[in-house]
């Protein structure tokens, strides 16, 4: 398949390389389009073609993020607002400054490097001017995809205000070099870079740039979110949830305009995108159940990570031999049915997504403010296989704001910030399991995706308000009784166990582990959400 280069080649903003320490000794590639780092993929072996003229690469050893090899340098004005601990892990400047030497030199030695000036952020009010340097055409074409690609006069005056310096075949030292292993990623807010290296894997670009987003907003009164989102127009929601929840799968709605996948921004406008492309989960993507999702895989300009081609070239989505966490990334609009700018009013709900594997809480049910404000913080669900390295089956989490390794600042500081944002606007809170009831993980399936559906756009369009509800006796949060085209049997988990003995030692102990998780976050936070906790019977 022949593919000309086309784009802005040789097209930068008003800095070079050289401000970042890099002193080329090949080629730079500046701002190309995706058949230009299609062509170089292909022309270096980094990818192949699928039989619809996919870009399809393979990330190595590492098909997840490394949550383990993150640092943040702690330094200047941001050493007092990190939150420091287990998933924000201080790094000295020494040991930042000597590691992007060592990769500035590296990048330096390269034959080919590829650059993308680009931004993030849809309000132009918000926007955040990156650049990403990168030894490899297909991660090129994955940042072009996923950030907001400005034209060739925005890019003649672009000066980045962060910069991601990518150099996934470089393996540090650890004993020398101060890190965990031979991965890293490490942001330094004081000198406005992120560098990667050692893994191939492309989410680690994308994450950072949030990380960085999630930093920036609250200092200005505003919400960022790991959240996908979709509008009629005059009803707006977003969805909260770690990877592997159906962020993506839900917020792509026939009767809904999608806003954005994964990341947003509340400000004192509405919603806004972050990003301007998809980065989806594939695995047991089917035509019926997610069309507008498949769809994009069959798209020229689309990038597969992971996935097995047959024969034919044809992409097998069930396929995990690699990993569960087969992946897609695509500019946003390849989803026919979007928002032109990616931004949307003010949310009317707001639905928090897990997947428990306990087979415990209800596939919807309705919380109060407060319980809204814990379940937030608390940010349960399970962490679905291939989604982080050593991943192989659901695990029980808990990640503050659902979105713990990508929240720089205490959960409370983003909490508020939702509590008052849904005061202002009247939002109505929705927590909405995707994962398992009849048992939990092992003992049944996850629900269908049909009744999560159905479930989901009657509380969207007001019709679940209507039915009764009864409370959770533990949990305290109402459940719905009733949903057209939903079988009534499975809203009451406690109704699908053959053994509700059973259920109630689970649900106990799942009561005890919110409980649990909670006591970090217990002072300064108000008596009336920690009232909220769900409470064991036994």
């Amino acid at each position: 398949m022949e593919l000309p280069i086309i784009g802005c080649a040789g097209v930068h903003g008003t800095i070079g390389l050289s401000e970042h320490g890099i002193t080329p000794q090949g080629e730079v590639h500046w701002n190309l389009e995706w058949q230009a780092l299609y062509r170089l993929a292909l022309a270096r072996d980094e990818a192949v073609l699928s039989a619809n003229g996919v870009l399809v690469a393979r990330t190595g050893e590492r098909t997840g993020r490394s949550p383990n090899d993150k640092f943040i340098v702690k330094e200047g004005e941001s050493a007092e607002q990190i939150w420091w601990g287990e998933v924000n892990v201080p790094t000295t400047p020494a040991v930042f400054n000597a590691l992007k030497d060592k990769v500035c030199d590296y990048l330096s030695s390269k034959k080919d490097l590829f650059v993308q000036d680009l931004h993030c952020g849809a309000d132009a009010d918000e926007r955040l001017a990156i650049r990403v340097v990168t030894e490899n055409a297909w991660h090129a074409a994955f940042s072009r995809n996923m950030f907001l690609r400005p034209s060739s006069s925005e890019i003649e005056t672009h000066l980045p205000e962060f910069t991601i310096l990518h150099a996934p075949h470089f393996l540090a030292n650890p004993e020398e070099d101060g890190t965990n292993s031979d991965v890293f990623v490490m942001i330094s807010f004081e000198e406005r870079t992120v560098i990667i290296g050692g893994t191939q894997y492309a989410g680690e670009i994308k994450k950072s740039i949030f990380s960085i987003m999630n930093y920036l907003l609250p200092t200005r009164g505003h919400l960022p979110m790991h959240c996908s989102s979709n509008t009629t127009g005059e009803n707006t929601a977003v969805f909260f949830g770690l990877s592997g929840t159906g962020k993506t799968t839900l917020s792509a709605d026939p009767a809904r305009a999608l806003v954005g996948d994964d990341e947003h921004g509340w400000n004192k406008k509405g919603v806004f995108n972050f990003e301007g492309g998809c980065y989806a989960k594939l695995i047991d993507l089917s035509e019926e159940d997610e069309p507008a999702i498949y769809a994009t895989t069959r798209i020229p300009g689309s990038i597969l990570e992971n996935i097995i081609l047959d024969k034919n070239g044809i992409p097998d989505f069930n396929d995990d031999s690699i990993t569960a966490n087969t992946r897609g990334s695509y500019p946003i609009e390849y989803i026919e049915n979007r928002t032109i700018d990616s931004m949307a009013g003010h949310p009317q709900n707001v639905v928090f997504l897990t997947c428990d594997a306990f087979g415990v809480l209800p596939p919807i049910s309705r919380l109060t403010p407060e319980q809204a404000a814990y379940h937030f913080i608390s940010g349960y669900t399970a962490k679905v296989a291939g989604t982080e390295v050593g991943v192989k089956e659901p695990q029980a989490t808990f990640s503050a704001c659902f979105g713990a390794p990508f929240m720089p600042m205490h959960p409370s500081v983003y909490a508020d910030l939702l509590a008052t944002k849904m005061a202002q606007h009247g939002a109505t809170c929705w927590l909405l399991n995707t994962g398992w009831v009849n048992g939990g993980y092992g003992h049944s399936k996850r629900i269908k995706i049909k009744w999560t559906r159905a479930l989901l756009n009657a509380a969207l369009d007001g019709s679940l308000n209507n039915v009764d509800f009864v409370i959770d006796p533990r949990f305290g949060f109402e459940i719905p009784q009733s949903c057209n085209n939903v079988p009534d049997e499975i809203l009451n988990p406690r109704d699908t166990w053959s053994d509700t003995s059973a259920y109630d030692v689970t649900a106990d102990k799942l009561s005890r582990m919110f409980g649990e998780n909670f006591i970090q976050f217990a002072e300064g936070t108000s008596e009336s959400v920690l009232n909220a906790a769900p409470k064991p019977l036994s």
